[in-house]
């Protein structure tokens, strides 16, 4: 059979760079190298009278999804308090974009906060109850990335902690650890292997050790931790490289790579983020996501290699928070973007045959009901200004200016649009 190859390029305007919009579209339908077993057996077939048939290998579809920061504040705490049970629910944060992330084969979040038990504690140092991890599950997140530079807030418990609350839940984890355990993690879905490979960056070390935040981390915690320094950036970079293949190893067919990084409150990525991307995917990253700057960033496409397209996102801003135009004047700490990703894998080769990255823009609704505040994501997509929220709230138009927000930011045609 032979080979055939598509090749498609569209541009988008991003807020820096042009940013390809359809991605780079290759594929052959069998292998040369099987062609003469096939020819052969088809010549046996013909001479015994029986009928040959040819079958075409059929691509593997997958949909992934990310979404940015779960932060939680105290006035979210607060609202999701309720003061007969004494319970805490989470589950409306996410009822209205429940659906999306349902729907896809996989989807991660950062979660930037901690299950480090009470007292409960948002911003400076973070920890959340535990029926957040199960609002997290319910929404339909398989994975929560846990390398960011609150993961330490409340030291090595709230680390351990964090692992075993949002494993009870059911989700993976990526970025930390337990002692003894390898840094891999594989998740099967849509019969391909998915590999997670975290990493979130350091701030200026103390002596010889490492710091988040300022927090120094001990020797012990170190190994437990995937996290990189500017300091010594390539050697760090390596430690990347290092992982990628380790996760190949343990049998990931795709990689997605999560950093958390950049500046805070900035829309365009810096140096860095664009110099760490490259070289992640020269080493072999399938798909980059990242967050910090609590604000989205550009999307883009890297191409490491011929026949090789690598979406990036550069921030994928806040899922959910209390980071209000009202306390900042910074409209854009309302708004998130969830990445959507769909992969045409063949297995035979073992490659990508297409894949293709939008963005699913989303804004976070609060208003008060009941005597108290109420916090949700409000997908934008669709019929969205007569999203229950909105017209109780009546911010339909914060809403509006959110989605056209996004689509100067990204280019129309890379917003997700519903079917």
């Amino acid at each position: 059979m032979n080979c055939r190859r598509v090749k498609a390029y569209l541009l988008i305007l991003g807020l820096l760079t042009a940013i390809p919009l359809l991605s780079l579209l290759s594929a052959c339908t069998a292998a040369d190298s099987d062609r003469s077993d096939s020819d052969a057996s088809s010549s046996r077939a013909e001479a015994a009278g029986d009928p040959v048939e040819e079958t075409e290998e059929i691509p593997v579809s997958l949909r992934i999804l990310c979404a940015g920061d779960v932060m939680v504040h105290v006035p979210q705490i607060r609202a999701q308090h309720d003061a007969v049970t004494g319970a805490y629910d989470f589950s409306n944060n996410f009822e209205y974009v429940k659906e999306y992330i349902s729907d896809a084969d996989l989807a991660f979040c950062n979660l930037e906060t901690t299950f480090g038990g009470e007292p409960y504690t948002g911003y400076p140092t973070f920890s959340s109850p535990d029926s957040l991890a199960d609002a997290i599950t319910d929404a339909g997140f398989d994975a929560v990335f846990t390398s960011n530079n609150h993961m330490l807030d409340r030291g090595a418990a709230g680390l351990r902690r964090t692992l075993e609350v949002s494993r009870s839940a059911g989700l993976k984890t990526a970025g930390s650890r337990f002692e003894g355990e390898t840094p891999d993690t594989v998740i099967r879905s849509a019969d391909i292997n998915v590999g997670l490979v975290s990493f979130t960056y350091e701030t200026p070390r103390s002596g010889k050790n490492r710091t988040l935040n300022g927090i120094r981390v001990s020797e012990e915690l170190e190994p437990l931790i995937n996290s990189f320094g500017y300091e010594d950036l390539d050697v760090d970079l390596a430690r990347v490289a290092e992982e990628i293949a380790r996760t190949r190893e343990a049998g990931a067919e795709l990689v997605v790579c999560y950093f958390h990084w950049g500046e805070e409150y900035q829309r365009s990525p810096n140096d860095y983020q664009q110099y760490i991307a490259s070289r992640a995917a020269i080493s072999g990253a399938d798909i980059i996501f990242a967050s910090h700057p609590h604000v989205p960033q550009g999307m883009e496409y890297l191409y490491p290699s011929s026949g090789r397209a690598v979406p990036v996102f550069y921030s994928l801003g806040n899922f959910i928070s209390n980071q209000r135009f009202e306390m900042s004047d910074n409209r854009y700490t309302e708004q998130g973007l969830v990445a959507v990703v769909d992969v045409q894998f063949m297995k035979s080769a073992g490659s990508i045959e297409r894949i293709e990255a939008k963005a699913l823009p989303t804004w976070v609704d609060k208003y008060r009901s009941g005597g108290k505040d109420v916090y949700t994501v409000v997908p934008l997509a669709g019929d969205f200004e007569n999203n229950p929220a909105l017209s109780i709230s009546g911010h339909a138009d914060r809403a509006r200016q959110a989605l056209a927000d996004c689509e100067a930011l990204l280019g129309e045609a890379a917003i997700y649009r519903e079917e």
